[in-house]
């Protein structure tokens, strides 16, 4: 959402600046081209970095327990702020969330650390120097196959969330420079380059904004289909000028939605204003991820960015926060589905 205004951190631009395409373990190779150090946590060794056997991601594009995640600073290439954020709220994220521009290598070294942890990353993949149509037609192709071998290698479970927010015209591939073909084309062009290079393990986030403040953009003619898309994930906040019911905030999205498509959503970016009514805002969250079968949790955006997001910014709320939290039907250590 506008509001937020990417959170990519200084530590994490210039690593996955400095380490790219070069053959460096950051892409999950090491100087001479072969594949780097084995990730480590699974349940199952056949299905460690490396294997012949791709990861199966099945299980956790619906498990049975509610995604507990966060979006913070630093992660996953540090997780420091992992560390600070479970200890603030009682309980470890199991979904990392974090941004990466166009041409930046894969942080296989953060992946495997969150992995490690019980956590699984979602990378919020933004083109930002690079059009939506060179994408769709193949002037990228060099980059996004030796990214997907190197996800491939690692081979734990990651999802990515191409070009979210696609329906608001604040972004560069935003509806005021992208048409819905384009972006379509785009997609699947990126998922199709992922499975000739066997990149199977990963799940696959179609992310819009809510629809609320774009109510004239209709997102049908941006889904990619079916066979490209794993999971439904909605950027969406609580603000202090509108009305806060979780149906008020998402309902209108998710009926838009669900007459094309009945794919699992998940709230991939959320938080609420601080101010008094942030308690009942969180209230709110917990209760309408919980009462829908089909949400499979949450991911709380954890900075300051035009607002101040972060859960330390309202303590009432932040304690309110924890003790819905400790509800044992969020989080999972992602390892064990």
């Amino acid at each position: 959402m506008q509001f937020r205004h990417r959170a990519r951190t200084a530590l994490a631009a210039v690593l996955l600046t400095a380490l790219t395409l070069g053959g460096c373990s950051v892409l999950g190779e090491s100087n001479d081209g072969s594949p780097a150090e084995h990730a480590e946590g699974g349940a199952d060794p056949s299905k460690s970095a490396q294997s012949d056997i791709p990861y199966d991601v099945v299980p956790l594009i619906k498990p049975d327990k509610k995604y507990y995640g966060a979006a913070v600073a630093g992660a996953p290439t540090s997780m420091k702020g992992v560390d600070a954020y479970t200890e603030l709220t009682g309980k470890q994220p199991n979904l990392i969330e974090y941004y990466a521009g166009w041409g930046d290598g894969f942080d296989a070294s953060g992946v495997r650390k969150a992995w490690k942890k019980g956590a699984m990353t979602l990378m919020s993949w933004e083109p930002l120097d690079t059009t939506i149509a060179d994408i769709a037609a193949g002037k990228s192709d060099a980059y996004i196959k030796k990214y997907a071998t190197a996800v491939r290698r690692l081979n734990v479970p990651v999802v990515i969330d191409f070009a979210d927010e696609f329906n608001g015209q604040w972004e560069k591939w935003g509806t005021k420079y992208v048409t819905p073909k384009q972006y379509v084309a785009a997609w699947r062009h990126i998922h199709e380059t992922f499975i000739d290079a066997g990149a199977s393990n990963v799940i696959w986030a179609w992310s819009p904004n809510i629809v609320n403040p774009v109510k004239s953009v209709k997102l049908e003619p941006y889904y990619p289909g079916d066979a490209y898309v794993d999971w439904v994930g909605l950027v969406g906040y609580w603000t202090i000028d509108e009305d806060n019911a979780f149906d008020s905030v998402f309902g209108p999205t998710i009926d838009q939605i669900r007459t094309f498509t009945k794919k699992p959503m998940i709230l991939i970016e959320t938080a609420a204003m601080a101010g008094e009514r942030r308690r009942a805002d969180i209230r709110n969250l917990f209760a309408g991820v919980e009462a829908d079968d089909d949400m499979l949790g949450f991911i709380w955006f954890n900075y300051k960015k035009r607002a101040d997001w972060r859960l330390e910014a309202s303590p009432l709320a932040l304690k309110e926060f924890k003790r819905l939290a400790a509800d044992d039907r969020f989080g999972f250590d992602v390892r064990k589905p």
